[in-house]
């Protein structure tokens, strides 16, 4: 009786081990979420937080309403209005690398699915600092490999499966640049009537960086569950 009780027990424990490992694996996949356009995102799960696993490539506002897409160089200097584009004006860069965004499309509504939200500064803050701070977020949340970067090196695991890519930008005077080179992300936390706060990182890089930046920028957009 003694020995099935302890063989009870261990079973008990077994089972109890492989649930918990299957919940850490599901919180790590998380869900998965569909914006305006019918397009679905995988998110993870980082501390308190949930995040896109992917960049945004919604061409709508969660209402429903169009977002403008600029394609002349010349327009988008102006950047007086909300725009986005794809990287070279290339639609075959959607899928892989997500839309650019100008951070008037952020500020004038929500353009994450419902229920969720544009990472602010304090959300980039909170995530690199549960991955070990600034100056390792950039090795621990890139995408291994130089499928979209141009290199890697060994320090780069992408633990968290945050997936990021070198989607480039669009800079202000209508040029795109750095693809696979860097990746760079809006806050929606402006600082002054001209520039808000952004995250970036290059390919060599370690660290995910926070600097402020003119907002006719076109950079890449990762969404936030809200709590």
């Amino acid at each position: 009786m003694k020995n099935f009780s302890k063989l009870l027990l261990r079973s008990m424990i077994l089972v109890f081990a492989l649930g918990a490992v299957y919940t850490l694996s599901a919180q790590k996949a998380g869900e998965t979420v569909k914006d305006a356009d019918g397009n679905e995102y995988k998110t993870v799960v980082i501390g308190s937080q949930t995040w896109f696993a992917e960049n945004l490539k919604t061409t709508k506002y969660a209402n429903g309403n169009s977002i403008k897409n600029i394609t002349s160089g010349s327009e988008w200097v102006s950047c007086k209005s909300p725009a986005y584009c794809w990287y070279d004006n290339d639609k075959g860069n959607k899928d892989e690398y997500g839309a650019l965004y100008n951070w008037y499309v952020i500020n004038s509504g929500n353009i994450c699915p419902n229920g969720w939200h544009v990472a602010t500064d304090a959300d980039w803050t909170t995530l690199t600092n549960k991955v070990g701070g600034a100056e390792k977020a950039g090795a621990a949340l890139k995408e291994k490999g130089t499928k979209h970067w141009e290199t890697t090196s060994d320090d780069v695991k992408d633990e968290y499966n945050f997936g990021i890519v070198g989607a480039g930008f669009r800079d202000p005077y209508g040029n795109f640049t750095w693809k696979t080179v860097d990746a760079c992300f809006w806050s929606a936390t402006g600082k002054t009537p001209s520039y808000a706060w952004y995250r970036h990182t290059f390919h060599y890089d370690k660290a995910l960086s926070r600097h402020e930046v003119q907002k006719c920028n076109g950079y890449s957009v990762r969404c936030v569950k809200n709590n």
